[in-house]
């Protein structure tokens, strides 16, 4: 009698998530080809077959190169891939009701259907070209004038550099890390606080192009973990971190003194900790704020701005966070704002908790930045309004 390996079973997450990944990319490149070779531009039969094939090919291109893991050479060109998409369709949407203008006013013809494409064409291929550019150039810096009440005005004029969100990732941006540390340098600040997201990779893989980060000049230096930390080992991002030098806000705070006043910089852990398995992390903000006095006017560093409602609970001053970028590639600031309670910039929630969101200094996964300009963020603090 013989018996036969029964065939493993596809776990139900896997057929959904190929099935989802099918349905986004036939989307992504259906519609823009859709946009960009309509019936009703009646181009050549050829036109239109040789064009059907090439979108075709450059989908299952795509799915072939985002699957493949540990392959930072097939990730660069399918993120790149993936972005011209995603501005292509949300573009070609767009264009969409124009078609539906000419229609509806009916001087809709052939013509002016092929003017409308060509159009498409020019628009992707410049948004393209201009969100490259702003990816890969050096953060601006954005300065910001902080008050907070609470705080002793010995304190008055301290500043905080912002860095968060740098990504290093598949595409070496060693030289890029160089610059923007020179840059964050550059501001004389008296803090530096980076919010997360440091890299997508393990700190072994990425360590070449994050270690100009150990180069930054401040009288203190604070680092909290992002989500993407949990995705490649976080530990091994804090111990590289503590390598460079920077004080680990790992669910704890410190206390700065000037003239006998207080300040207090508190971290916690990305919430994405909690589910990551990683021993001894999680967001903890009891624990970051333990022994606190009542009146001690605190700086919460939380990489993401959705903990904004558990500082309010705690009467925290000031929290930073990243996380959005900003939206990165629009409109895709439209998903964030599914999730997240704020895209960017300062805010007020409850009675006096502050938020400031940083679009962020990189780029997660397509090298593109589209009306979300990155940024290194100078926040000046003070204890009354000018």
């Amino acid at each position: 009698m013989t018996t036969t390996a029964a065939r493993p079973r596809l776990s139900v997450r896997r057929v959904v998530f190929t099935l989802v990944l099918l349905t986004i990319t036939t989307l992504l490149f259906w519609v823009p080809w859709a946009g960009l070779f309509p019936a009703s531009a009646e181009w050549p039969s050829p036109v239109r077959a040789v064009s059907g094939v090439l979108f075709v090919a450059a989908a299952i291109t795509f799915i072939a190169l985002i699957t493949r893991r540990h392959s930072d050479r097939a990730a660069r060109i399918a993120h790149l891939m993936l972005g011209v998409a995603w501005i292509a369709f949300a573009w070609t949407l767009i264009t969409d009701l124009l078609r539906l203008v000419l229609l509806v006013s009916g001087v809709d013809n052939p013509l002016r259907s092929r003017i409308v494409a060509v159009l498409l064409a020019v628009l992707i291929a410049g948004l393209t070209a201009h969100g490259y550019r702003e990816a890969l150039r050096v953060p601006r810096i954005k300065h910001v004038d902080i008050t907070l009440p609470r705080m002793d005005p010995a304190f008055d004029g301290l500043r905080i550099a912002v860095l968060t969100d740098t990504h290093y990732g598949a595409m070496d941006r060693t030289r890029w890390s160089e610059k923007t540390i020179a840059a964050v340098n550059e501001l004389g600040a008296d803090v530096v606080v980076h919010v997360g997201d440091i890299a997508d990779g393990t700190a072994e893989q990425r360590r070449g192009q994050a270690a100009p980060l150990a180069d930054v000049v401040a009288q203190h230096r604070f680092y909290v973990s992002g989500n993407h930390e949990y995705y490649s080992n976080a530990q091994g991002w804090m111990e590289l971190m503590a390598s460079f030098g920077w004080t680990l806000l790992h669910n704890k705070h410190v206390v700065l003194e000037r003239d006998g006043a207080r300040l207090v910089f508190a971290g916690v852990d990305d919430i994405t900790a909690n589910s990551s398995g990683e021993e001894g992390h999680r967001a903890d903000l009891d624990a970051a704020v333990d022994g606190l006095r009542d009146d001690d006017a605190v700086v919460l560093l939380a990489h993401q701005p959705s903990e904004i409602r558990k500082a309010v609970a705690k009467g925290i001053d000031l929290q930073l966070s990243g996380h959005t970028h900003g939206g990165q590639i629009w409109p895709f600031h439209l998903l964030v704002k599914l999730q997240q309670p704020v895209l960017a910039g300062l805010s007020t929630h409850g009675d006096r908790t502050q938020l400031y969101t940083s679009r962020g200094a990189g780029f997660w996964g397509p090298p593109l930045r589209v009306f979300a300009p990155s940024e290194i963020s100078l926040l000046t603090l003070s204890s009354r309004r000018p």
